[in-house]
């Protein structure tokens, strides 16, 4: 009898000890399985901010441009007086026809007066010439009958082409042609020397060291 109740107390102690076993795997399973899935089975990410470093636009006239551009624009950069613009002036080997008769009329009417009295005298002949009451081109204007004094023949007198009056008289006259500078007599169509009275019925514009100039 005791034998068989040692059998049974053994008995019961191996099933409590193998039931209490699987409680344990089966609550650690449990646990598992109601665990975030991202926990389980991702490893964790690590986001690391760095500074984006963008170059701030150029400030106004430091824009990178290319030199060839630079230069361009400063060409076109108007000239602070007359005088710096004259220096300016390419000096061309040869010279249209058209242009050497615009600077042959400035050299012998407005040779010995400033540049500012010149570009008068030669603005005319521009205007003239674009005027379409007059010869459409300049050389036209120039030779027309009984206009320049200094014309003889339909010839010039001959011009010391190397001097320093000549060099002004063809930069004045590629100014005048371009409209690069603003003549102090702009709009006129005559003009005539300070020392005649022509009596004309004009209107006067202005006038310019020795010559008064009308439209």
């Amino acid at each position: 009898m005791k034998s068989k109740l040692n059998q049974a107390s053994f008995a019961a102690v191996a099933a409590s000890m193998i039931a209490l076993l699987f409680s344990a795997n089966g609550s650690s399973a449990v646990a598992e399985e109601r665990a975030p899935a991202a926990i389980e089975s991702e490893p964790f990410t690590r986001f690391v901010s760095n500074p984006v470093i963008q170059q701030l636009p150029a400030e106004s006239g430091e824009e990178n441009i290319p030199d060839e551009v630079i230069g361009i624009e400063k060409e076109l950069v108007p000239a602070r007086t007359l005088a710096e613009l004259v220096a300016a002036q390419p000096m061309r080997a040869e010279l249209s026809r058209d242009m050497h008769c615009l600077a042959g009329a400035i050299y012998f009417e407005a040779r010995g007066e400033s540049l500012a009295g010149q570009l008068a005298v030669g603005s005319v002949i521009v205007e003239r010439a674009n005027s379409g009451r007059f010869p459409d081109s300049y050389c036209g204007v120039v030779f027309q009958r009984s206009q320049f004094s200094f014309v003889r023949g339909n010839r010039m007198p001959k011009i010391r082409t190397r001097s320093a009056a000549w060099r002004n008289a063809v930069a004045i006259a590629q100014i005048a042609d371009g409209g690069s500078w603003e003549s102090p007599a702009d709009g006129a169509l005559f003009f005539h020397a300070t020392r005649v009275r022509p009596g004309w019925r004009l209107t006067r514009i202005a006038r310019v060291d020795n010559h008064v100039f009308y439209r």
